[in-house]
């Protein structure tokens, strides 16, 4: 029974973390010039919560952030995605794991650019992890949708 216990605990913890979300994600377009846009991926996480950098360490365990857009006759993508926080180089002195992370807040930007005077959307798939300093949820993949144009 006394081992029992704490796995139980754990697993009350573990339901109760991952039943509410500790991060919310918004999808947003602005338009920067005639047929450009700033499509925004906005990470804002709960207290003590904090999500990853797409670039990570070698010694990185952790699932980085990972964004994918499908192809879209439509409109051309421009460069690599920004990140626009405030960046933490966390390392662990005792294992020698780092990281790339962030907490509060992250918005990744990704410009496009219109072929023509259209209304289309981006989309894609958004993978993520989220962890606390003592625990981590499983890696998540969860598809978006932003309307650009007219």
């Amino acid at each position: 029974m006394k081992r029992v216990f704490p796995f139980l605990l754990f697993c009350t913890v573990a339901t109760a973390a991952t039943s509410q979300s500790p991060i919310q994600w918004q999808y947003t377009a602005k338009k920067i010039a005639d047929k450009s846009y700033e499509v925004h991926i906005l990470a804002t996480l709960k207290s003590g919560w904090h999500a990853y950098s797409q670039s990570q360490p070698e010694e990185a365990v952790a699932q980085p952030t990972e964004i994918k857009f499908k192809p879209n006759p439509l409109l051309n993508v421009q460069g690599k995605i920004k990140e626009l926080g405030a960046l933490e180089k966390w390392q662990d002195e005792t294992t020698g794991i780092k990281a790339n992370q962030y907490k509060d807040k992250v918005d990744f930007v990704q410009v496009v650019v219109l072929k023509g005077n259209v209304k289309t959307s981006i989309s894609g798939s958004l993978t993520y992890q989220v962890c606390t300093d003592e625990m981590c949820l499983p890696p998540k993949t969860e598809p978006f949708s932003v309307v650009l144009g007219q």
